[in-house]
């Protein structure tokens, strides 16, 4: 079977669009103004910051250093560049240097799980791991996937996702990420990679940056990705902020994405790769493209790009590349200093020792390309050896159990009248929808799940996995249910007969994915469907609940869906959306159904009563011809924040999710741990000392052919030239505006991982005693939102979610105290002209509010007079 990976063949104030450059070690404000009326401009920043400098990784350095001194130019090149779409067992994998027992590094989709292989948990996606608003299970699922990853022999696993950010609520990866807010993407981020590289596998946080939309996203030779046009507070306070977190806790590997912001195409914007990630935030670890999102050779080395994938040029399977052996010969000539290559291969090596795959850490035992147990090694190639290519490992082991849990915790119960759920096992049932059933053509069988069939347990494209088996809600239901009729069918069957004490559960779902395929019309935004649900769902939900006087609904979505026509009827009596569950998604249900557990999921997103409630900033870009210029007018107002500021009531807010049971907030108390004491924080640590090489340009005999003693494989991307010894220096390469190559001090909103380490002490302390007041056990979700001064002189969302706790499972009548810690950046502004993070002396006006939704928020905590709840 042939597959394919990541291949589709407010108005803004002056002050806000400001960056800096930095011109003889002083900082000056730099405009991203318009060029011209809807293009903006990305400064230049070089050269590329070293790695090495964070105390952390300074042994992994060290060994990349003794190794990396002593490699040829062919090696070094080699762990750059991927060799080829099709050229290895996995959707990519970069050359070798066995001299030092480096082997080809595996890269292998997806966030949710091992994909295009066998034997793996499909874990639920993102969305719904955030829904849970627990930390301990993001983190337990990030461990799954990296023991899942490592026994596969996957090197860099290709998750966890916080862009896009869910700007655009028909965005058709927005499933892919932990919800609309920057602090709930970060927090599951990192828990995320924390748990899956505490297992040695690499993490690779995705995508880098402004990517909100699938359609028009690559750029080729005949078309020009879209452009997110981003004024610098809204980028540092919105879409940057996961990313800082997930590099704070030390993810080893970045994604670019497909587009340009500000008009520069990610994977070559210097601004955001030299600047912003290396040197502002101080990432460590290597960056890399997306595949086939790499669009230049120099400009994106000099630019900071470490890593291309697959290593094909911009047509795939023609044997050309951008970098390879034409980096080798960019070397030669001069154009791309050695200096930053030497930085390319030492990140890439140093992460490979930072996590230990130094010591047995397995060879790939899988296949991408084929189900069979022998076949091609390298597909891509007219003539290929073949081999053992699949092994059949399994690596499941018992990640079913936090694979269930996430499932069942995210299940979000919107509404429950009469208290009609939870069911008995002996209500009389109708159940209606092909959500609830199976995919009628068998599981798995659309490539990359790129279809609408059965119950949707996550979205298509590369973020997808297998399934090893799924128990529908079908099966599962019938499993515990002692009268249940079934009507697996989205349009209402005329025969049935309803009576009194009848219920019917409508299961209606809505789709989207990657933009490399399209499902019913949909190229992967939801450019069709909009907000409403898929398959008539509406109308099977309005045809129920016209025969029957109570009907629960369950929706399984990627997403908002626009429930207006159905959801104030009489007979509608419970909504849960179970978001998607992956491969358990009967069994997670049923848990919540009947009673097992009390449902303790929140919305990740808001819901709005109509389409026409979003700004139209946020609405998909339909313009096939010249290059979209996607301006983010809304700024730092995406969901709730909007909703909050237009004053729009929403049909259910950010954070809402009920309970079998009912919870009281009591007690809080608000502790200064580390006082606030001036405007910006202080002053950066010093930057440790980073490898030197010897950056003279090497001797072309080191990539050349005549030197190999190897078989060429055909379209194999090699680093070698054919007559390297003719190349020859030169002074004349049309750099980039701004290029030099004099390493800078540091900008001062850096010093560590994440940015200053001091944005991240603890400021203040909350604790907070959660009481289960109701007569079911349950666990609640405090949630903390932060309302800054007007003192800080800038126009900032009255609401902005900064930390959550969930309690553990708390009987009828029993109490737990939980402490919510908020920092220093939590409660800062970015000062786009001091180009660092402003907070309020001592917290002075800060008002910390705490609840279980943005809308229901009892607990009240301000600065200097204490907490109150309502």
């Amino acid at each position: 079977m042939t597959r394919w990976s990541h291949l589709a063949l407010v108005p803004l104030l002056p002050q806000l669009l400001v960056a800096t450059s930095v011109t003889d070690g002083e900082t000056k404000p730099v405009q991203l103004h318009p060029r011209d009326d809807d293009e903006y401009s990305s400064p230049p920043f070089y050269p590329t910051p070293h790695g090495g400098w964070v105390s952390d990784w300074s042994d992994a350095y060290e060994k990349a250093y003794q190794v990396v001194s002593n490699m040829t130019l062919a090696e070094k090149v080699n762990l750059t560049t991927g060799t080829g779409f099709f050229m290895g067992p996995c959707v990519g994998q970069t050359g070798s240097a066995p001299r030092f027992g480096i082997p080809n590094l595996c890269l292998q989709d997806s966030p949710l799980g091992i994909r295009e292989t066998d034997h793996i948990t499909a874990f639920p996606p993102g969305l719904t791991v955030g829904a849970t608003f627990n930390k301990e299970l993001m983190y337990n699922r990030g461990v799954g996937i990296g023991e899942e990853a490592r026994g596969k022999g996957v090197n860099v696993q290709l998750g966890p996702v916080v862009g896009p950010i869910g700007r655009k609520p028909r965005g058709g990866r927005n499933w892919e990420g932990f919800g609309a807010d920057p602090t709930l993407q970060a927090i599951g981020g990192a828990e995320t990679i924390k748990g899956m590289q505490s297992t040695g596998a690499i993490a690779s946080l995705k995508h880098f940056i402004g990517y909100e939309q699938e359609m028009y996203r690559m750029s080729s030779i005949i078309t020009k990705g879209y452009s997110s046009n981003i004024d610098d507070r809204t980028l540092h306070e919105l879409y940057l902020w996961p990313f800082a977190e997930g590099v704070r806790a030390g993810v080893g590997s970045i994604m670019t994405a497909y587009n340009d912001v500000n008009s520069s195409a990610c994977s070559q914007n210097s601004k955001l790769l030299n600047d912003i990630l290396k040197d502002e935030l101080g990432f460590q670890g290597f960056v890399m493209t997306d595949w086939l999102g790499h669009y230049s050779g120099v400009g994106s080395a000099l630019a900071g790009l470490d890593m291309a994938m697959p290593g094909d040029g911009s047509v795939p399977l023609f044997g050309d590349s951008y970098w390879a052996y034409d980096l080798s010969r960019s070397i030669l000539n001069g154009s791309v200093p050695l200096d930053r290559l030497n930085d390319m291969v030492t990140r890439i090596v140093a992460t490979w020792y930072k996590f230990g795959q130094d010591a047995d850490y397995p060879l790939p035992n899988f296949s991408s390309n084929t189900d069979a147990a022998t076949g091609e090694l390298y597909p891509g190639a007219l003539f290929s050896p073949t081999g053992v290519v699949n092994q059949f490992i399994n690596v499941e082991g018992d990640h079913n159990i936090t694979a269930r849990a996430v499932a069942r915790e995210a299940i979000t119960l919107l509404k429950n009248e009469d208290s009609i759920l939870p069911l008995s096992s002996n209500d009389s049932l109708k159940v209606f929808g092909t959500d609830a059933g199976p995919n009628t053509g068998g599981l798995n069988s659309c490539t990359d799940q790129g279809c609408d069939n059965g119950v949707l347990t996550m979205g298509w494209g590369s973020g997808s996995a297998s399934l090893p088996y799924l128990i529908t809600p079908q099966e599962a239901i019938a499993n515990v249910s002692q009268n249940c009729t079934f009507y697996i069918t989205d349009s209402f069957p005329s025969s049935v007969t309803a009576s009194a004490d009848d219920i019917a559960i409508v299961f209606i779902n809505a789709d989207s994915g990657e933009n490399s395929i399209t499902v019913d019309g949909n190229p992967g935004d939801r450019l069709v469907a909009g907000l409403n649900a898929w398959h008539n769902g509406d109308d099977l939900v309005k045809a129920a609940a016209e025969k029957f006087s109570n009907v629960v609904v369950v929706i399984h979505t990627v997403g908002q869906i626009v429930m207006e026509e159905w959801i104030e009827l009489d007979s509608v009596k419970a909504v849960l959306v179970a978001h998607l569950p992956g491969q358990e998604a009967g069994d997670s249900l049923v848990d919540i159904l009947f009673g097992d557990y009390s449902p303790s999921g929140h919305m990740p997103y808001t819901i709005p009563k109509s389409e026409s409630d979003y700004p139209d900033s946020v609405s998909i870009i339909d313009q096939p011809f010249g290059q979209i210029q996607d301006t983010f007018t809304e700024g730092l107002y995406i969901d709730y924040r909007h909703f909050l500021q237009a004053n729009i009531t929403p049909r259910y807010p950010f954070g809402h999710g009920l309970s079998y049971t009912t919870f009281n907030f009591s007690s809080p108390s608000m502790s200064v741990v580390t006082a606030i004491d001036s405007t910006y924080p202080p002053a950066r640590p010093s930057q440790g000392a980073t490898p030197k090489y010897n950056d003279s340009i090497p001797n072309p005999s080191e990539v050349a052919w005549s030197s190999t003693s190897f078989t060429r494989i055909w379209r194999y991307l090699y680093p070698y030239l054919d007559d390297p010894q003719s190349i020859t220096a030169s002074n004349t390469y049309p750099y980039p505006d701004g290029y030099n190559t004099t390493q800078k001090p540091g900008v001062r909103a850096g010093g560590g991982q994440g940015g200053n380490p001091a944005l991240y002490d603890i400021a203040f302390s909350i604790d907070v005693t959660v009481t289960n007041t109701g007569s079911r056990k349950g666990k609640a979700v405090a949630q903390l939102y932060v309302e800054l001064p007007s003192s800080l002189g800038l126009d900032t969302p009255s609401r902005q979610l900064r930390q959550f706790e969930k309690t553990e499972e708390l009987a009828a009548g029993q109490s737990q105290t939980l402490t919510l810690e908020i920092t220093r950046k939590d409660l800062s502004v970015w000062d786009v002209v001091v180009q660092d993070w402003m907070a309020p002396v001592d917290g002075e006006g800060v008002n910390i509010w705490i609840g279980q939704s943005v809308a229901d928020l009892p607990v009240l905590c301000s600065v200097g007079t204490g907490c109150s709840v309502s």
